[in-house]
């Protein structure tokens, strides 16, 4: 197998960032994710509620990867299934994402959330559609490729450069870092105090 050589790998990195990044400039009637988590976030903390967080698969990665953002934050966040996990109540929010529009999972969980008074915000890609829409109180929509309409099995010849769901998870890593950057303007959190919440435990202390 050929090595790559840094001029390709550029020129792939080059070609993956935009492909994610086009997502971002796509118009769309919706309203923009980033402002909708921006203010379901920043309206959680200013009612003192909690954040809790789920998806599937490596959509549920991004949303982990967003609940280490927010506890940095200063935010009482949590993935749902962690065993510290509390009830939810009304005046918590749960964050979920079903990029193709639904997950049973995710419709359970949404459901029990909504029930309990909690303000359900879906992050999908399919906003128009999907089993999980009726449980959600707000949407942030990302204009993205997922496994609902990836075509790879419908004879394409050429490769795709991000397959399947990636473009859609790819864009909600960018979302949810550009939140997290709102964020610690609205909550008004130095990044001092972001760092000083981020663990010793896995310092090197020898």
């Amino acid at each position: 197998m050929a090595e790559s050589n840094p001029t390709e790998s550029a020129l792939l990195a080059s070609k993956i960032c935009n492909q994610i990044s086009s997502v971002f400039s796509t118009k769309s009637p919706n309203p923009a994710a980033l402002d909708v988590l921006v203010q379901e976030i920043a309206d959680a903390a200013n009612r003192n509620g909690r954040v809790f967080l789920y998806g599937v698969g490596r959509e549920g990665l991004m949303l982990k990867a967003l609940s280490m953002r927010l506890f940095h934050l200063g935010l009482s966040a949590h993935c749902v299934f962690d065993m510290n996990t509390p009830p939810i109540g009304p005046s918590d929010l749960l964050i979920s994402s079903a990029g193709p529009g639904g997950f049973s999972t995710v419709d359970a969980i949404s459901g029990v959330a909504k029930s309990s008074g909690a303000r359900v915000l879906l992050v999908t890609a399919q906003p128009d559609s999907g089993s999980s829409m009726k449980y959600a109180s707000a949407v942030a929509y990302i204009p993205a490729q997922t496994m609902a309409d990836d075509n790879a099995g419908d004879g394409e010849k050429e490769r795709p450069l991000l397959p399947m769901g990636s473009v859609y998870e790819g864009a909600m890593f960018v979302l949810f870092e550009m939140v997290v950057f709102k964020l610690g303007e609205i909550l008004k959190q130095s990044p001092e105090a972001v760092r000083a919440r981020h663990t010793n435990l896995e310092n090197d202390t020898h």
